[in-house]
């Protein structure tokens, strides 16, 4: 394995690890308060918040020494752009009602959150090592 790759699969390891235990503990944790387990479209809340966390950092990582000056633009690009599908795939469902409750709010913001945790951390230590 190239010394390239490695950074982008310790990334995807790290990402789909630490989401797969939080949507397994956020699922569960529903149930147990008798609320929908894959209620308010949280399957796809993971797997869309994963899959851009994965392309936005993989970017940043490919692009990062011809751009190193801009990561930072790019990492605040890349969160507009989850944003961007928030308002586009989620929240016409969660404010369809009028309301948009706790649980749907918590369907997206907590991969959200969990996310751009894992790519802040990815990020510095990339930018870390240009240096």
């Amino acid at each position: 394995m190239t010394a390239a790759v490695r950074p982008i699969l310790n990334f995807t390891l790290v990402l789909f690890g630490i989401l797969g235990l939080a949507f397994l503990a956020h699922s569960t944790l529903l149930d147990k308060f008798g609320f929908p387990p894959f209620g308010n479209k949280i399957v796809l809340s993971y797997l869309i918040n994963a899959v851009l966390a994965l392309i936005i950092y993989s970017s940043l990582f490919v692009f990062r020494n011809r751009l190193k000056n801009y990561i930072g633009f790019l990492f605040m690009g890349g969160s507009f752009l989850k944003f961007i599908f928030f308002f586009l795939l989620f929240y016409p469902g969660y404010s369809a009602d009028g309301v948009m409750d706790k649980m749907e709010f918590a369907g997206f913001f907590v991969p959200y959150a969990i996310s751009l945790v894992i790519e802040t951390v990815f990020t510095a230590q990339m930018l870390k090592n240009l240096v």
